[in-house]
């Protein structure tokens, strides 16, 4: 008969180990250098070469004139698999990866992003902090998943 003794010391020596595990959303992750987030575009580099175009493998990239040495990129993130080859392919460095990566969203347009050169590329603003009193409020209607 074998005795609990070892399966009590094991059982006792997780509780005075630290959490394997990362509390997210609560607490924040920081992506290490060269992480390939969403795309970001800056316009006022783009010389509308449209390699990053020609290169995209998931054609998630639309490089459109809009005026005299201007350009504007449509970047469909819900196309795009991040495997970073437009960033890889751009000469000018009109376009980077971003650390950003808490993309989900439950509306298909806010997942297409429309920049141009009147200003810097749109950030979306940081999530709320996490709080244990209500749970967020969800983007589908109630019964639509039914």
């Amino acid at each position: 008969m074998k005795r609990p003794g070892k399966m009590v010391r094991e059982v006792l020596g997780h509780f005075l180990r630290k959490n394997a595990t990362i509390k997210y959303p609560a607490v924040k992750v920081e992506m290490p250098d060269k992480f390939r987030g969403r795309i970001a575009y800056h316009a006022q580099r783009c010389i509308g070469c449209m390699l990053c175009v020609r290169d995209c493998p998931s054609e998630a990239i639309a490089i459109n004139k809009i005026g005299e040495k201007r350009f504007e990129a449509i970047i469909d993130l819900d196309r795009c698999i991040y495997c970073g080859q437009c960033v890889i392919s751009c000469n000018k460095d009109a376009l980077e990866s971003s650390k950003y990566y808490e993309l989900a969203s439950l509306d298909k347009a806010k997942l297409k992003i429309d920049a141009n050169i009147d200003g810097p590329y749109p950030t979306v603003a940081a999530p709320a902090a996490v709080s244990d009193a209500a749970p967020p409020a969800a983007d589908v209607a109630p019964g639509a998943c039914d």
